[in-house]
């Protein structure tokens, strides 16, 4: 599978009211995460859906619309991740299992997982990006990180919706919306990155982290980040990103 261009579509917050649905639609594929809708949406999100990236965590979501985001979705590849426990084909990894069945019901279904050892190179990337150690640290990779590495894999461009910049919530004055775009009651997004960023106890992401390595990306892939609208500046400068519009 190869893509000319691509709109990585997150699930901020940042999207609602964002208009940029028509926008996103124009790009050869749309790479959405998770459970995240389109339907109800699309203003803000665009309708179409070439690639699905989900969590193992998130699959009981995924199967419960199954009606919306499976059965409609037929020419839609799905791509799942997770710890090796869950993806083992030995009849012990419930997320396979599950797979399997879902594969029977629908045989047309393109439906994927990463492999134990592409998870081992994500890793190893991770530490070699931010040099931290991630089982080290309590550190769980995001689907964000899973999702941008699928799409330097598979796009030429990639424009990306709804990310903010790596310092964007230690600005007292950066913009309060939903964690996610389709639970507008959810948790405010900058105090999910931040507690996540903080904590040293448990499994946390690193949002912040992860965003700092995309930005590093970004200087040599073709990268490019909207709602809200910024780049990263040569390496070097005195700000690793310049805001650029709203």
């Amino acid at each position: 599978m190869h893509c000319g261009t691509c709109a990585l579509v997150t699930s901020s917050g940042q999207l609602i009211g964002s208009e940029r649905g028509e926008e996103i639609d124009r790009s050869e594929c749309i790479i959405r995460m998770n459970d995240a809708p389109s339907v109800q949406y699309q203003p803000d999100v665009g309708r179409r859906t070439t690639v699905r990236v989900i969590a193992h965590s998130s699959l009981q979501r995924v199967l419960r619309n199954r009606q919306e985001l499976i059965n409609a979705s037929q020419e839609t590849v799905f791509i799942f991740w997770g710890p090796s426990i869950a993806m083992r084909r030995d009849g012990r990894g419930h997320v396979y299992n599950n797979l399997r069945l879902l594969k029977q019901l629908l045989p047309k279904l393109k439906v994927y997982t990463i492999t134990r050892l592409k998870m081992l190179k994500l890793d190893e990337l991770f530490k070699k990006e931010t040099g931290i150690d991630r089982k080290g640290s309590n550190s769980w990779l995001s689907t964000g990180w899973f999702t941008m590495a699928v799409a330097l894999e598979l796009c030429d461009r990639i424009s990306v919706y709804g990310m903010v910049p790596p310092d964007f919530c230690r600005s007292s004055s950066h913009r309060t919306v939903p964690y996610h775009y389709y639970e507008p009651s959810g948790p405010d997004e900058c105090s999910m990155y931040l507690s996540h960023e903080r904590n040293r106890r448990g499994s946390h992401h690193r949002f912040n982290t992860e965003k700092m390595v995309f930005a590093n990306w970004a200087r040599t892939h073709d990268v490019h980040f909207y709602r809200p609208n910024w780049k990263p500046t040569a390496i070097g400068s005195n700000s690793s990103y310049t805001l650029i519009g709203p």
